[in-house]
């Protein structure tokens, strides 16, 4: 079983699993090598890996196949608390809502890219290139503007709320917010 205990973990790696766990599948690739380890017959002329590979294979494939449910069938109703629902809803409209006073905060053309950028406003995010065609840049200069604008939301006079609302209001979260700030200055500074 030690010996061949690579196969499974190979065999399984390679197969689509649908929702059932890793683990599980896991144990039932082991037992089909237990069951290849107790019926192989070396007399066939056929490898053992190639032997409990099939039968590893059709063994996952029969577990995977019997935890999901045939079309048609409706999954079992699972309870939701609503009030943790609720809870949830609110907190996301706060976090949105500060996000959107932070980003306004900023210079209009970084405003602008963000929205763009972040698909703050409805819209599909867009690429650097299509926010650099829009300005008539090139799409580094658009990176710039991006970077520009996160170092600045990093501040806490930008996004204090957010951060709160977030739990980032920590000085480690600061120190991080201002290391990143750093790196990008120093960047900033190198190519000029």
């Amino acid at each position: 079983m030690r010996h061949h205990e690579g196969l499974v973990h190979h065999i399984l790696r390679r197969q689509v699993r649908g929702t059932v766990a890793y683990e599980d599948l896991l144990q039932e690739g082991r037992i089909a090598l237990w069951q290849a380890i107790m019926h192989f017959d070396p007399q066939r002329g056929v490898a053992f890996s190639t032997y409990a590979g099939v039968a590893i294979q059709r063994r996952i494939w029969r577990a995977a196949k019997c935890a999901t449910p045939p079309p048609g069938i409706l999954p079992q109703e699972t309870w939701v608390d609503v009030q943790e629902l609720a809870e949830e809803n609110v907190w996301h409209a706060a976090v949105r809502e500060a996000l959107d006073e932070a980003v306004a905060r900023l210079p209009t053309r970084l405003c602008q890219v963000i929205t763009a950028a972040y698909g703050l406003d409805g819209q599909p995010p867009c690429t650097l290139a299509a926010i650099g065609r829009h300005f008539g840049v090139t799409r580094e200069m658009a990176r710039y503007w991006r970077n520009e604008g996160l170092v600045l939301l990093r501040l806490p006079g930008f996004a204090g709320r957010l951060r709160q609302l977030c739990g980032q209001e920590s000085r480690q979260a600061y120190a991080r917010s201002q290391a990143l700030s750093r790196i990008w200055l120093r960047s900033r500074r190198r190519r000029r």
